[in-house]
């Protein structure tokens, strides 16, 4: 077995400025190098304030490096009240610096996708700040509806914006390993950023598109609606990518709102500055 599971972890925060007010999260991951890949080039981070996930591209050992960049520059966030869309912003731009630095003797080159949310207390009610530059994905699931955040930055989600291609023909299409928008290649970051309320009960699920590629969303939709814990979820999607052929590294974030602050009702999402550079 070559599934690698992060440590299973609950936290309440406090939120400041409101006494007597928390978020309690429960999140866990896991990872696996799948049925055909020789090396595990995705990276993840699962260290509040700050859930990641990256998947890196170049080649085996330049994905290594990309997508564990990423992550470096992510992790240096961790236990910062202060994290918003400006801040990410700033550390994705550190990374496709460092990863440039990493390429710049390789003919190839080096990049990484990288998509994740960070908890943000400090605004008028608790939000994660999703973003995201590529294929890999947030999932929102609230009141039993599975809703996908983040919007791929690929051929053929280009293709299928513009009606020239039908998601189910997408998996198919040969250019559906192609990205528009990377960390590295010498190119600025151009993220997406979303702003989701926290609600008691949300699930989010962070993933690279090993785990998309293998499941459909109706798959992905019954795992989260077994309610199962966090660490058990994360499992559980990953060994059914690997059933369903585990073509690629498959990586998994799941965080549990636990409890969340009452507010007034709104959206389960809302778009917020698409394409900004940090």
């Amino acid at each position: 077995m070559t599934r690698h599971g992060a440590d299973a972890a609950r936290h309440s925060f406090d939120i400041p400025g409101r006494p007597d007010e928390q978020v309690t999260l429960a999140w866990a991951a896991a990872t696996d190098v799948g049925h055909r890949r020789h090396a595990n080039e995705d990276s993840l981070i699962v260290e509040p304030p700050v859930f990641a996930v990256a998947d890196g591209m170049g080649g085996h050992a330049a994905g290594d490096l990309a997508s564990a960049a990423v992550v470096d520059r992510l992790s240096a966030l961790s236990g910062r009240g202060d994290v918003d869309v400006s801040v990410v912003g700033d550390a994705l731009s550190l990374a496709a610096h460092d990863i440039d630095d990493i390429a710049e003797h390789l003919p190839l080159g080096a990049g990484t996708t990288v998509t994740g949310a960070v908890l943000d207390l400090g605004g008028d009610e608790p939000q994660f700040v999703v973003f995201n530059v590529g294929d890999s994905r947030v999932y929102s699931f609230v009141g039993n509806e599975l809703t996908q955040v983040t919007h791929d930055h690929s051929v053929v989600q280009e293709l299928i914006d513009a009606g020239v291609l039908s998601p189910t023909d997408a998996e198919g299409h040969p250019e559906s390993n192609v990205v528009t928008r990377a960390l590295g290649f010498r190119e600025e970051p151009r993220p997406d950023y979303w702003m989701l309320p926290i609600r008691t009960g949300m699930r989010l699920l962070l993933c690279s598109d090993g785990l998309t590629k293998e499941l459909t969303p109706a798959r992905i939709h019954l795992h989260l609606a077994a309610r199962l814990s966090a660490a058990e979820t994360a499992g559980a999607l990953v060994d059914a990518a690997l059933a369903a052929g585990g073509r690629d590294n498959v990586t998994v974030v799941v965080v549990d709102v636990l409890d969340a602050p009452e507010r007034s009702e709104s959206p389960a999402y809302t778009e917020g500055s698409a394409g900004a550079r940090g």
